[in-house]
């Protein structure tokens, strides 16, 4: 377990912007920094990061929360492992308590799974480094290929001798478990004895975003072996090979920066691209891309540019790849290498200085490379022509903006010499033609859910009473403005008229601090909160409050809980929700609550007491539906009469407050 003064030091330490900035391109939005939602796929940012509060929100998915909280939203955490993440981060010391036989029961798979792995990366890496055989069979095969030794600690590259349970011994005897070394896919049961998957290969480990191994790419060296040239580390709980990228944890920072990322196929072409300063190179690991794959790089940036291998297959498979980023709203550039040339090999064949300016000189619009590469096929023939103009503007119906998708059609009309009139009328075909395949399955499915046999409670929402609204109000105020002074119109009463027309009410007018003023108003009313997280919320922030404390969200985050955390940014970033809505360019005058602080800590007050006073009113009536004496029946209907006189009284200030 780790200790308490460790936690806090974290917690103070590590900036909640960095770290997602590790993951999100995030851009400057006045003094917040906004980005796309690294959980949803949408066409706009609303996802949002406070550098003062030190918290973020996620708009779109209606997650949010502390730096520790993003970690386990993002990268599946447990708590300690976000928060060992941190201190390896920023270099933090971790102090620990001794576990117990139970605290160590309790240790997840998960944990189990990055331990084991960890451990069999840095063996893989002794192997190559540190070993004769290592380095004489796997380290020459790198330098004859070029590679330079750092890039290879860049990756952590390694080896594997081709025993038949090296690294599965060394594993057993380090404590790990059997059934562990089996799920990480680091181990084979066969006829009741453990060998190991990888032998005989060098070893790519697969990192995620934030750097942690989720599996291993081997590659053979004996080539005279009918075996395949490269396995992968089979999937798992925690490595799933279609959201990874190879090489996204060394290069996110040089996509950000520069704006771009460039996609490539191989493990080896991603770390040649890199030794020659290319650093913002990543690639698909020899699968076909996915829709994952394209978000996790849209986290970073909207600029993508896939370079093709010059064999034919590469580029019929590429292809499919661009209309899947064109329809995630994605910026599109191709290039095309020399016939028979892969990045790895044509990196060798030229100086890092001439690759980058092979790069600049030869990317070209998405557009063009398809329509010069296809018109090879058509030739002269008008069919072929035909079939080809068609491909291209199919191409184009998947960009979601309708302006990109005009400035493409005439961009297609004048590489083809066709009329922009002719071009449009085929796209809204393909557009309405997919439109109406949408409709057909979405009725589809609507009908499927009808057939589906109905279960208990399914349409049942979560409700949330009026109460807690007003509750979690109360503890957004104390959280803005509790150590405000502010001044509060108090309507005291003066007479109760005898014809029943409404309370003579006199209007006070004093200054108040706003955490005293609810403190005292939910004390008058022996009030304890109907929900349980807003009640420990109320306590904590009122006993920093009353002892003229400024509540410093840094600081108070380690003290809650994962729930009252994601609670507190919640409320902390509403008003930003607010600001992505530009109210001001729309010339739409928005008040502040601050204008109107004083009126709305009494609002907030006296209809709650109302609700409280309806709630006891109920509670009388309910009691009456019961068999009663007569002296008790006239005792409950004094007690309503005396209620409504007080609801009658509270209308009236909410009224006279309006």
């Amino acid at each position: 377990m780790i200790k308490r003064e460790t936690i806090e030091k974290i917690f103070d330490t590590a900036r909640v912007e960095e770290v997602v900035g590790d993951f999100v391109n995030l851009k400057r939005a006045g003094s917040n920094l906004k980005g796309y939602s690294p959980f949803n796929d949408e066409k706009s940012p609303s996802f949002m990061v406070s550098p003062s509060k030190q918290i973020w929100k996620d708009f779109s998915s209606g997650k949010g929360g502390n730096v520790v909280s993003f970690l386990m939203e993002h990268e599946r955490m447990t708590y300690p492992e976000a928060l060992r993440w941190l201190a390896k981060r920023y270099n933090i010391e971790i102090e620990e308590a001794e576990l117990s036989l139970e605290e160590r029961q309790k240790q997840t798979e998960r944990e189990s799974l990055f331990l084991v792995l960890e451990f069999a990366k840095n063996w893989f890496k002794k192997q190559l480094f540190d070993t004769s055989f290592g380095r004489s069979v796997g380290l020459n095969y790198f330098k004859e290929r070029g590679f330079r030794e750092e890039i290879l600690q860049k990756f952590e590259t390694g080896f594997s001798p081709d025993k038949p349970d090296a690294l599965t011994q060394a594993a057993l005897a380090k404590g790990f478990k059997k059934d562990f070394l089996i799920k990480a896919g680091l181990s084979i049961e066969r006829n009741n004895r453990l060998i190991d998957r990888f032998r005989g290969r060098i070893m790519f480990p697969i990192h995620s975003l934030s750097g942690r191994v989720l599996g291993f790419g081997g590659r053979i060296l004996n080539s005279s072996l009918k075996t395949a040239k490269y396995i992968n580390s089979p999937e798992n709980e925690i490595y799933h090979k279609s959201k990874i990228l190879y090489g996204i944890f060394q290069a996110k920072q040089s996509i950000v920066k520069q704006n771009q990322c460039i996609l490539v196929e191989g493990y080896t072409d991603v770390m040649a691209l890199h030794q020659a300063g290319i650093t913002n190179t990543v690639a698909s690991s020899g699968t076909a891309l996915t829709i994952e794959q394209i978000q996790l790089i849209k986290r970073l940036t909207p600029n993508i540019l896939v370079v093709f291998d010059g064999d034919r297959a590469g580029i019929s498979a590429a292809l499919r790849g661009i209309d899947m980023i064109l329809a995630q709203g994605m910026q599109v550039k191709v290039l095309l290498l020399p016939g028979g040339e892969d990045p790895d090999s044509f990196s060798r064949k030229l100086s890092a200085g001439d690759l980058q300016k092979y790069i600049v000189d030869n990317t070209q619009d998405f557009i063009n490379f398809k329509a010069l590469l296809l018109q090879n096929d058509a030739q002269n023939d008008p069919l072929k022509k035909g079939e080809l103009v068609r491909n291209i503007v199919q191409s184009i119906a998947k960009i979601p903006n309708a302006i990109q998708q005009e400035i493409y059609i005439k961009e297609v009309a004048r590489i083809m010499g066709i009329s922009e009139e002719v071009l449009f009328k085929e796209l809204a075909i393909i557009l309405k033609t997919a439109q109406n395949r949408a409709d057909k399955e979405a009725l589809r499915q609507r009908k499927k859910e009808v057939l589906k046999p109905v279960e208990k409670n399914q349409f049942e929402n979560p409700v949330i009473s009026r109460r807690e609204i007003l509750e979690r109000e109360i503890i957004k105020l104390l959280l803005l403005y509790g150590h405000r002074e502010i001044e509060v119109d108090e309507w005291e009463l003066k007479e109760i008229p005898e014809d029943n027309s409404d309370p003579v009410l006199e209007k006070l007018t004093r200054r108040s601090q706003v955490a005293e003023l609810i403190y005292k108003y939910l004390q008058d009313d022996e009030l304890e909160f109907s929900n349980d997280i807003f009640q420990h919320l109320f306590n904590l922030l009122t006993h920093k409050l009353m002892q003229r404390e400024v509540i410093d969200t840094v600081k108070l985050m380690p003290e809650l809980t994962e729930v009252e955390a994601k609670l507190i940014s919640d409320i902390l970033m509403e008003e930003e929700k607010y600001r992505l809505a530009n109210w001001k360019d729309r010339q739409i005058e928005v008040k502040s609550k601050e204008d109107t602080l004083g009126w709305h800590v009494m609002d907030v007050l006296l209809n709650l007491r109302r609700l409280l006073i309806q709630d006891l009113i109920n509670e009388q009536k309910e009691q009456l539906k019961q068999p009663v004496e007569e002296p008790e029946r006239i005792q409950i209907f004094n007690l309503i009469k005396d209620y409504l006189l007080l609801f009658r009284i509270l209308s009236t200030k909410l009224y006279r407050l309006a």
